[in-house]
């Protein structure tokens, strides 16, 4: 298993790693999550390389709340999915940043779960933000079944930065047990979402 150190990334790094290849097997079972895993691992290596510039650093935490389509890949059991996710400024090791997150769909799947992001900025206006979070799962149909209580969720969102600091931004994330059941369908969803400072909220 290949280990990357910097910033002290590599403990996150590698719990990363153990989670795609959980007992020797892949969850990279289609082009389209082998695509997002790709995207998001890229970009988890270049912010290790790429710290955040002074004008970002104090960036708050954020309320996230977001609206999607769910399972629009296989089309098993398609429908709206809606979250909300709070997303802490405190960095883990100076780059990684906890969140918690829960989220239900229209079809009857509902997740809650925590796990750790990145925010990559790309000048002042863009926030690339991969993250990966394992979930508390339960529903699910005749249609579709995530077949597992634990299900990994690995995303890549791309996000417009304005000038009070709220985000606009656009998300594709995958579901997958990772293998820890009996059948691992996992499924994709595409998210748009819109992120407000606390701070904000709490009119400071």
């Amino acid at each position: 298993m290949r280990t990357l150190c910097a910033n002290g990334a590599c403990v996150a790094w590698h719990i990363v790693d153990v989670a795609f290849q959980m007992r020797g097997i892949s969850i990279l079972h289609t082009r389209t999550t082998a695509g997002l895993l790709a995207v998001s691992a890229l970009t988890f290596v270049l912010s290790l390389f790429a710290p955040a510039p002074e004008a970002h650093a104090d960036d708050p935490a954020f309320l996230s709340i977001g609206a999607g389509t769910f399972d629009w890949n296989r089309r098993k059991d398609e429908g709206a999915e809606f979250r909300m996710e709070y997303r802490s400024n405190y960095k883990i090791g100076g780059i990684f940043k906890p969140f918690v997150a829960v989220a239900g769909t229209t079809t009857g799947n509902y997740f809650a779960g925590a796990g750790v992001l990145v925010d990559l900025y790309v000048g002042k206006r863009f926030v690339i933000t991969p993250s990966f979070a394992p979930h508390y799962y339960t529903g699910g149909n005749k249609k579709l079944d995530l077949d597992y209580p634990l299900e990994f969720r690995s995303q890549i969102e791309f996000a417009y930065r304005f000038d009070n600091r709220s985000r606009l931004g656009v998300a594709v994330s995958h579901y997958s047990n990772a293998s820890l059941g009996k059948t691992n369908p996992g499924t994709e969803a595409a998210t748009l979402y819109y992120s407000v400072p606390i701070d904000t909220l709490l009119g400071n």
